[in-house]
């Protein structure tokens, strides 16, 4: 089993990690993740800029769930003083337990205001604003980025330790340059360079859709901890199933009733937050996630994305269990 993660000499945390995914990692969805195991979740990113200017909508981001007790925040932004003033209001707030700054999104729309993974390209600057949010923060500082910008521009080595020099008591690694995006695979051999480079723990993310996935990605590159991203759609269990293997024990697989009541549940944590249409809206693609796989998946989907109310979803999904029944026990 992986030990904790030691982030200041007063600070701990679990090894076993949830990304920050915009448009995921919301209030509801973070709940759900902390009861299947994630040892802690991260907010979607959030603009420090937008937050300056007391935008409703980005501070509905950073709520807690009824399930949580901390959450991580990912701030990004390119503005040292920006970042540091927003840092700074969570000093006093005991729920959050660090500050993260996103310097790896490689959306054009954060990149080309020279946020993100665009800061890779500028490590003065991204060093620049490490030293500004950890003068003002009281919470321990880490920051996520890529293997690199460009196919090629390999300078996550040398970018770990100029933040390590900068603060950040903690660094997560994509093994992906900005340029592919989510494309081909993800380095490992990157993450272990790093690593082994700088003496502050390393967290490695990258194309982890298994518990054995986390096991190898953990084992190849001695990582301190493991974040989990796109494995965790429609699959909270994953975090279990991680604990699970690296504990030497059977990995248990949800049944199809469970991953039908847990959907359920997700679009009613949403509608605590959102009004009905919206939260029906926004559970389209993770109604999507939950049923890949299952027989008959895809006319449920047509029909989910067609919905307009919480009743009309209810009703598709008992018509579903009706079908999948015909066949046999839902196991």
């Amino acid at each position: 089993m992986i030990s904790p993660i030691q982030l200041t000499p007063t600070k701990v945390i679990g090894p076993i990690l949830m990304a920050p995914l915009a448009g995921v990692t919301d209030r509801a969805y973070r709940g759900i993740l902390t009861t299947m195991g994630a040892d802690l979740t991260y907010t979607e990113m959030v603009s420090a800029k937008a937050l300056t200017m007391n935008s409703k909508k980005t501070k509905t981001l950073l709520r807690l769930a009824p399930e949580q007790q901390e959450v991580a925040v990912q701030l990004f932004g390119r503005d040292p003083l920006v970042l540091a003033k927003i840092a700074e209001t969570f000093n006093d707030d005991p729920s959050v337990v660090l500050i993260d700054i996103n310097m790896g999104c490689p959306a054009p729309k954060i990149v080309k205001n020279g946020e993100g993974a665009a800061l890779m390209r500028e490590p003065h600057q991204a060093a620049r604003i490490l030293q500004e949010v950890r003068r003002a923060s009281s919470k321990p500082v880490t920051c996520k980025f890529r293997r690199g910008f460009a196919l090629g521009e390999e300078t996550a080595v040398d970018f770990a330790l100029l933040m390590e020099e900068a603060g950040a008591c903690m660094v997560t690694v994509h093994g992906r340059y900005r340029d592919q995006f989510y494309a081909g695979v993800s380095d490992r051999g990157i993450i272990k360079k790093v690593r082994e480079a700088v003496s502050i723990p390393v967290v490695a993310n990258g194309d982890i859709f298994s518990a054995l996935d986390a096991q190898s990605l953990w084992q190849k590159t001695g990582a301190a901890g493991i974040m989990v991203a796109r494995g965790a759609l429609g699959n909270p269990w994953i975090f279990q199933q991680i604990k699970a293997r690296l504990r030497g024990e059977p990995e248990q697989r949800p049944t199809v009733q469970e991953r039908l009541d847990l959907a359920r549940r997700h679009l009613a944590g949403l509608m605590e937050d959102l009004p009905e249409p919206v939260a029906v809206r926004e559970m389209r693609k993770h109604f999507a996630w939950y049923l890949k796989g299952l027989p008959f998946a895809c006319k449920t989907k047509e029909a989910i994305n067609a919905a307009l109310t919480q009743e009309e979803v209810w009703a598709i999904l008992a018509a579903f269990q009706e079908q999948l029944q015909a066949q046999g026990p839902l196991d």
